[in-house]
């Protein structure tokens, strides 16, 4: 590598945060093994990896702006990314579901879009 060394504080910080980054997915992986629907299932893991990738985004910034000796933003474009991608197809897979799963019958909530709102004629 270069052999340019961190401070220690730098390490300490570093390794905290990728830890924490990786200790918050494995809660979204065991979230995902025990939550026993679909739409249950469907929030840990989207909620929480977008927590664990900001906290490694974190790190990965620190890291390669002492590591070069300028801020270095590209990580920052990747959890971005994550950020950005996660919440639409959530809410795409989640439409999905609760249209499959009314066509079926099960017992999930009504379409909004075929409800007719109250008007003082209906009241």
């Amino acid at each position: 590598m270069t052999g340019f060394a961190l401070p220690l504080w730098a390490e300490i910080v570093v390794g905290t945060l990728v830890l924490l980054g990786a200790g918050i997915a494995l809660v979204g992986s065991l979230g995902l093994l025990r939550l026993s629907t679909y739409f249950e299932r469907v929030h840990a893991p989207s909620i929480i990896a977008t927590m664990g990738c900001w906290c490694i985004m974190h790190a990965s910034i620190l890291y390669f702006s002492l590591l070069g000796r300028h801020l270095a933003l590209h990580p920052l474009l990747i959890a971005l990314f994550v950020a950005i991608t996660v919440p639409v197809t959530n809410i795409f897979l989640m439409r999905a579901a609760l249209f499959r799963a009314r066509r079926a019958g099960l017992n999930v909530p009504p379409s909004l879009s075929r409800t007719i709102p109250p008007t003082p004629e209906n009241s």
